[in-house]
């Protein structure tokens, strides 16, 4: 089965072999993001830039579609005009549905990041929690 949570397990699995095979661990890191579309995050006091080309996102960091179950039934809600047809009334909401999560990264975001070996991709684990402000920094 090649779902999303395979698809990131086949790649820890593939960072930690490479890991063992240089005998140099990954680094973990936190970015910001710069700019999205394309999205660009950058490391630390020098501003390094890190393209979109070389970040893979996770759940946690992209937009994504999921399906749920529902069961439920909607508030009642009225028209207008004085008709029955128009009374209050509600309706019963029930079945598989799609809903898009809007996970995507937004500029001024902080990134926890997972550095492959040798650089050249970066995993964008997760944003930093902020009190304040809920998931943005």
């Amino acid at each position: 089965m090649n779902n999303d949570y395979n698809k990131i397990l086949n790649l820890f699995k593939e960072i930690a072999t490479n890991t063992i095979d240089s005998a140099v661990p990954v680094s973990i890191l936190i970015g910001s993001v710069t700019q999205v579309n394309p999205l660009v995050i950058s490391l630390g006091g020098a501003n390094l830039p890190i393209p979109e080309e070389r970040i893979v996102l996770t759940k946690n960091t992209c937009e994504w579609t999921m399906e749920m179950s529902v069961d439920h039934i909607t508030e009642n809600r009225s028209g207008g005009g004085g008709y029955a047809e128009f009374a209050s009334h509600n309706h019963e909401y029930k079945g598989r549905k799609k809903y898009l999560v809007h996970n995507q990264l937004q500029v001024g975001d902080k990134v926890l990041l997972i550095q492959e070996t040798g650089g050249q991709r970066y995993i964008a684990l997760d944003r930093l929690y902020n009190p304040n402000v809920g998931v943005y920094d």
